[in-house]
């Protein structure tokens, strides 16, 4: 995975670009100017890019804006420290392909821009139930609760600690089950719902109300 990386803050980008090298991945450059990253998203191609979302020449949105505008249709992922809803929303709106916490384990970043590679849409866990509510209160989904009428005793538990945001990590411990047994719940689950990712999963459980009518 060839990754570039666009953040201003020097210690961060710094640090960062050591992490993903140590754990094998490329970073074919780490920049703090947004309009030189630019140049070097159209020059190298990376994979993935990474931008920071609050940045003193450009913003994230507005480096995320102009790549997508140049034509570039790699995964662009907002890595930050906001977790407000409005940039969240705007980020997925402009073609972002994920948007992650900046405080996540080093481990759970790597799984994420696995899975963003592969095709998915990944928003950080603890953002979850923000997103859900967002896109309720806007566009309704046309999947129907029969779907959820599929699904089993132990999906449905899982569907909704996904909805509350939980990691399969936390599911796990919670549930006292492995994590690789939790994969296979939630595949089983997004199969069933015929959804592409977590998210999408959860909305559909926020949406439904499907977790309030088993309280």
């Amino acid at each position: 995975m060839r990754i570039l990386l666009i953040d201003d803050h020097a210690l961060f980008r710094i640090g960062l670009q050591e992490l993903l090298e140590r754990r094998g991945l490329e970073v074919v450059e780490a920049l703090g100017d947004c309009e030189q990253g630019i140049r070097r998203v159209q020059e190298l191609q990376p994979d993935v890019v990474l931008l920071d979302m609050r940045m003193p020449q450009m913003n994230g949105l507005e480096v995320l804006k102009e790549l997508r505008r140049q034509g570039q249709e790699m995964p662009i992922v907002i890595l930050t420290t906001s977790r407000e809803e409005n940039d969240l929303i705007a980020s997925l709106q402009c073609g972002a392909r994920g948007y992650l916490l900046k405080d996540m384990e080093p481990d759970d970043l790597i799984q994420a821009l696995t899975r963003i590679l592969a095709g998915e849409t990944v928003v950080a866990p603890e953002l979850t139930m923000v997103l859900a509510k967002a896109v309720v209160q806007g566009e309704s989904s046309p999947a129907s609760s029969t779907a959820m009428d599929q699904l089993t005793p132990r999906e449905r538990e899982i569907l909704c600690l996904l909805a509350e945001g939980q990691s399969n990590k936390v599911i796990a411990r919670n549930l006292g089950i492995s994590d690789g047994t939790v994969k296979l719940h939630v595949k089983a689950i997004l199969r069933k719902l015929e959804v592409h990712s977590r998210v999408e999963a959860a909305v559909l459980a926020v949406e439904q109300k499907f977790c309030d009518k088993r309280t």
